[in-house]
């Protein structure tokens, strides 16, 4: 549920890219993609995806998950990070790059996006999720934490104190001029996990059909300007566009 919106858009790009390319299998990169979350089912339509984490566990994981999904043979795990990226990766040889969950845990996020694109070819797809400040002030302010809720929209890093465990957070403005200063078309901005986090799990677990409806609203939801700043993360999907020729 937490990621069917991402994983909704992302199928349908990597589909445009397949009818724009004539290729059906594409090159993907999967930029801290950890055990495999979004690459093994990458891989399962037919894709050649590698994957790029800092931790062995993770990408010990993503090896076993791969086996037993059958795909092992289209999924590549790579030690590295975002920052050393083409150490371990070539420059323009992908036609897709997944950033879900790096740009916070980064120094410097530009320098992120600028690296994903720049593993992207001319035309290629740039998926890019991370975490959003007005979810984490609306979550803090809904559990009784005034303090820390605006603490969380007063703070450049969006943080609500010392033991929050996210470094960073993100507008949806940021991260679309993040995207937009790196030579990336954004083509969508989406909202994830609008009401997910808000829902009592009780609910969803015992009323009848909950779920489906509940992910049929955030689905709705997503793309509604009045509810990206609710979003507990936010996702940018942009284009690589072409150089113009003078």
């Amino acid at each position: 549920m937490r990621t069917a919106v991402v994983w909704e858009v992302l199928q349908d790009a990597l589909d445009r890219r397949v009818k724009a390319t004539g290729r059906d299998a594409l090159d993907v990169l999967d930029t801290g993609g950890g055990s495999g979350n979004f690459a093994v089912p990458v891989a399962r339509l037919g894709h050649r995806v590698t994957v790029v984490d800092p931790s062995p566990n993770a990408l010990f994981a993503l090896e076993r998950r791969a086996a037993e999904a059958g795909v092992a043979d289209r999924v590549r795990g790579v030690q590295g990070d975002i920052s050393g990226l083409f150490d371990v990766a070539e420059r323009a040889a992908f036609d897709a790059v997944l950033c879900h969950g790096v740009l916070e845990y980064v120094e410097e996020p530009a320098e992120g996006v600028r690296h994903a694109a720049g593993a992207l070819r001319d035309g290629g797809v740039l998926s890019l999720l991370a975490a959003g400040l007005g979810g984490a002030v609306l979550a803090r302010a809904l559990a009784g934490h005034f303090k820390e809720a605006r603490q969380a929209l007063d703070d450049p890093a969006g943080r609500w104190g010392e033991g929050d465990p996210v470094p960073r957070r993100f507008t949806a403005e940021q991260l679309s001029g993040l995207v937009a200063d790196a030579g990336v078309a954004v083509g969508a901005v989406h909202g994830v996990r609008v009401f997910a986090d808000l829902v009592p799990g009780v609910l969803v677990d015992t009323e009848p059909g909950a779920l489906q409806e509940l992910l049929k609203l955030e689905a709705a939801a997503a793309e509604q300007p009045a509810f990206l700043a609710m979003a507990t993360q936010l996702h940018v999907l942009g284009e690589k566009r072409a150089p113009d020729v003078a």
